[in-house]
């Protein structure tokens, strides 16, 4: 059974959380609904997946390659609220005390930071890699070894989703994804894709073409595919075909960010009981403080039996 990875989209599943879980204060009025929701789907993880080693990813906060190169991009998100900014911080802080390593870098999005630590697993032959996210953009790094988690109904259920749960969902495979969304473009980015293209014209489209290139060098036969609207569908991508191709720069995750990755440093070991308890309690999570005194205990219980097992032996 190979070792596995596991990669957190830090504000991935930050978000998520924020918006999932109804509002949650310390007894000082600070809302921590999303740093719950985050240590609460950490443990899962860690019950759940069993990662040999762990890493989380978080974006700096600060513009990115991308803006600088497409002025529109990401122009019509709102403002992160201040309230989760606040979470954004005792997030990282819980972390930390759990032992994790956090990976940034300064003109990359965590998405980035997370396609380079995936590219730099590929020379460790027997590790599997999952990362933990909400979007959708990352099933382009899907593949052999790479798997996603997705949370489901919140953040209180997850699914692991493979190369082929990636075609089920989206009806194309991983390779294909990048090019899906040059079609499409995405809203939440602000990128524009090719006008009047949707998700069941391109994913037709990408059926047909291996890739969005391959699709421009052949433009002329679209015209003659019913299918995938024939000459009305010529002239959508005649007219959007410089969109297309900024669309597909911006959608595409890089995998050489400028950053090291130490295997051992994401090592899953003991974590520091005390100061991870010390940090939950001041957020007044009872509920996780129980968790993992439950689970300690379990273990304590465990590494005895098997002390004494030695002893008899």
């Amino acid at each position: 059974m190979p070792d596995r990875l596991i990669l957190i989209d830090g504000n991935a599943i930050l978000h998520r959380a924020y918006h999932a879980l109804p509002p949650l204060t310390t007894r000082s009025g600070e809302l921590v609904n999303a740093v719950y929701g985050f240590a609460s789907m950490l443990l899962k993880i860690l019950e759940e997946l069993k990662p040999n080693y762990l890493a989380v990813a978080f974006d700096t906060g600060k513009p990115t390659f991308r803006q600088q190169e497409f002025i529109g991009y990401q122009a019509k998100r709102p403002r992160m609220d201040d309230e989760l900014v606040g979470q954004t911080e005792k997030v990282r802080s819980l972390v930390e005390a759990f032992g994790f390593p956090i990976f940034m870098a300064e003109g990359y999005e965590a998405d980035d930071v997370i396609g380079t630590l995936v590219k730099k697993a590929e020379k460790f032959p027997k590790l599997e890699v999952v990362i933990v996210t909400g979007d959708r953009d990352l099933m382009q790094l899907v593949g052999e070894r790479v798997k996603l988690y997705m949370p489901r109904k919140g953040i209180s259920e997850g699914e692991i989703v493979d190369e082929k749960g990636v075609i089920e969902k989206m009806g194309i495979p991983p390779k294909k994804i990048v090019d899906y969304k040059s079609l499409v473009g995405d809203s939440s980015d602000n990128y524009p894709g090719v006008s009047g293209i949707g998700p069941k014209t391109a994913v037709r489209i990408l059926q047909i073409f291996t890739s969005l290139e391959e699709l421009y060098e052949n433009l002329e036969k679209v015209k003659e595919i019913r299918e995938i609207g024939g000459e009305k569908t010529y002239e959508k991508l005649r007219e959007g075909k410089e969109s297309a191709f900024v669309s597909k720069r911006l959608a595409t995750i890089l995998d050489n960010v400028p950053l090291d990755l130490n295997l051992e440093d994401c090592r899953v070991k003991g974590f520091d009981e005390t100061k991870v308890l010390e940090l939950l309690g001041q957020l007044g999570f009872r509920s996780l403080i129980a968790r993992i005194k439950g689970e300690v205990s379990a273990k304590e219980k465990k590494e005895k039996k098997d002390d004494l097992q030695q002893s008899l032996f």
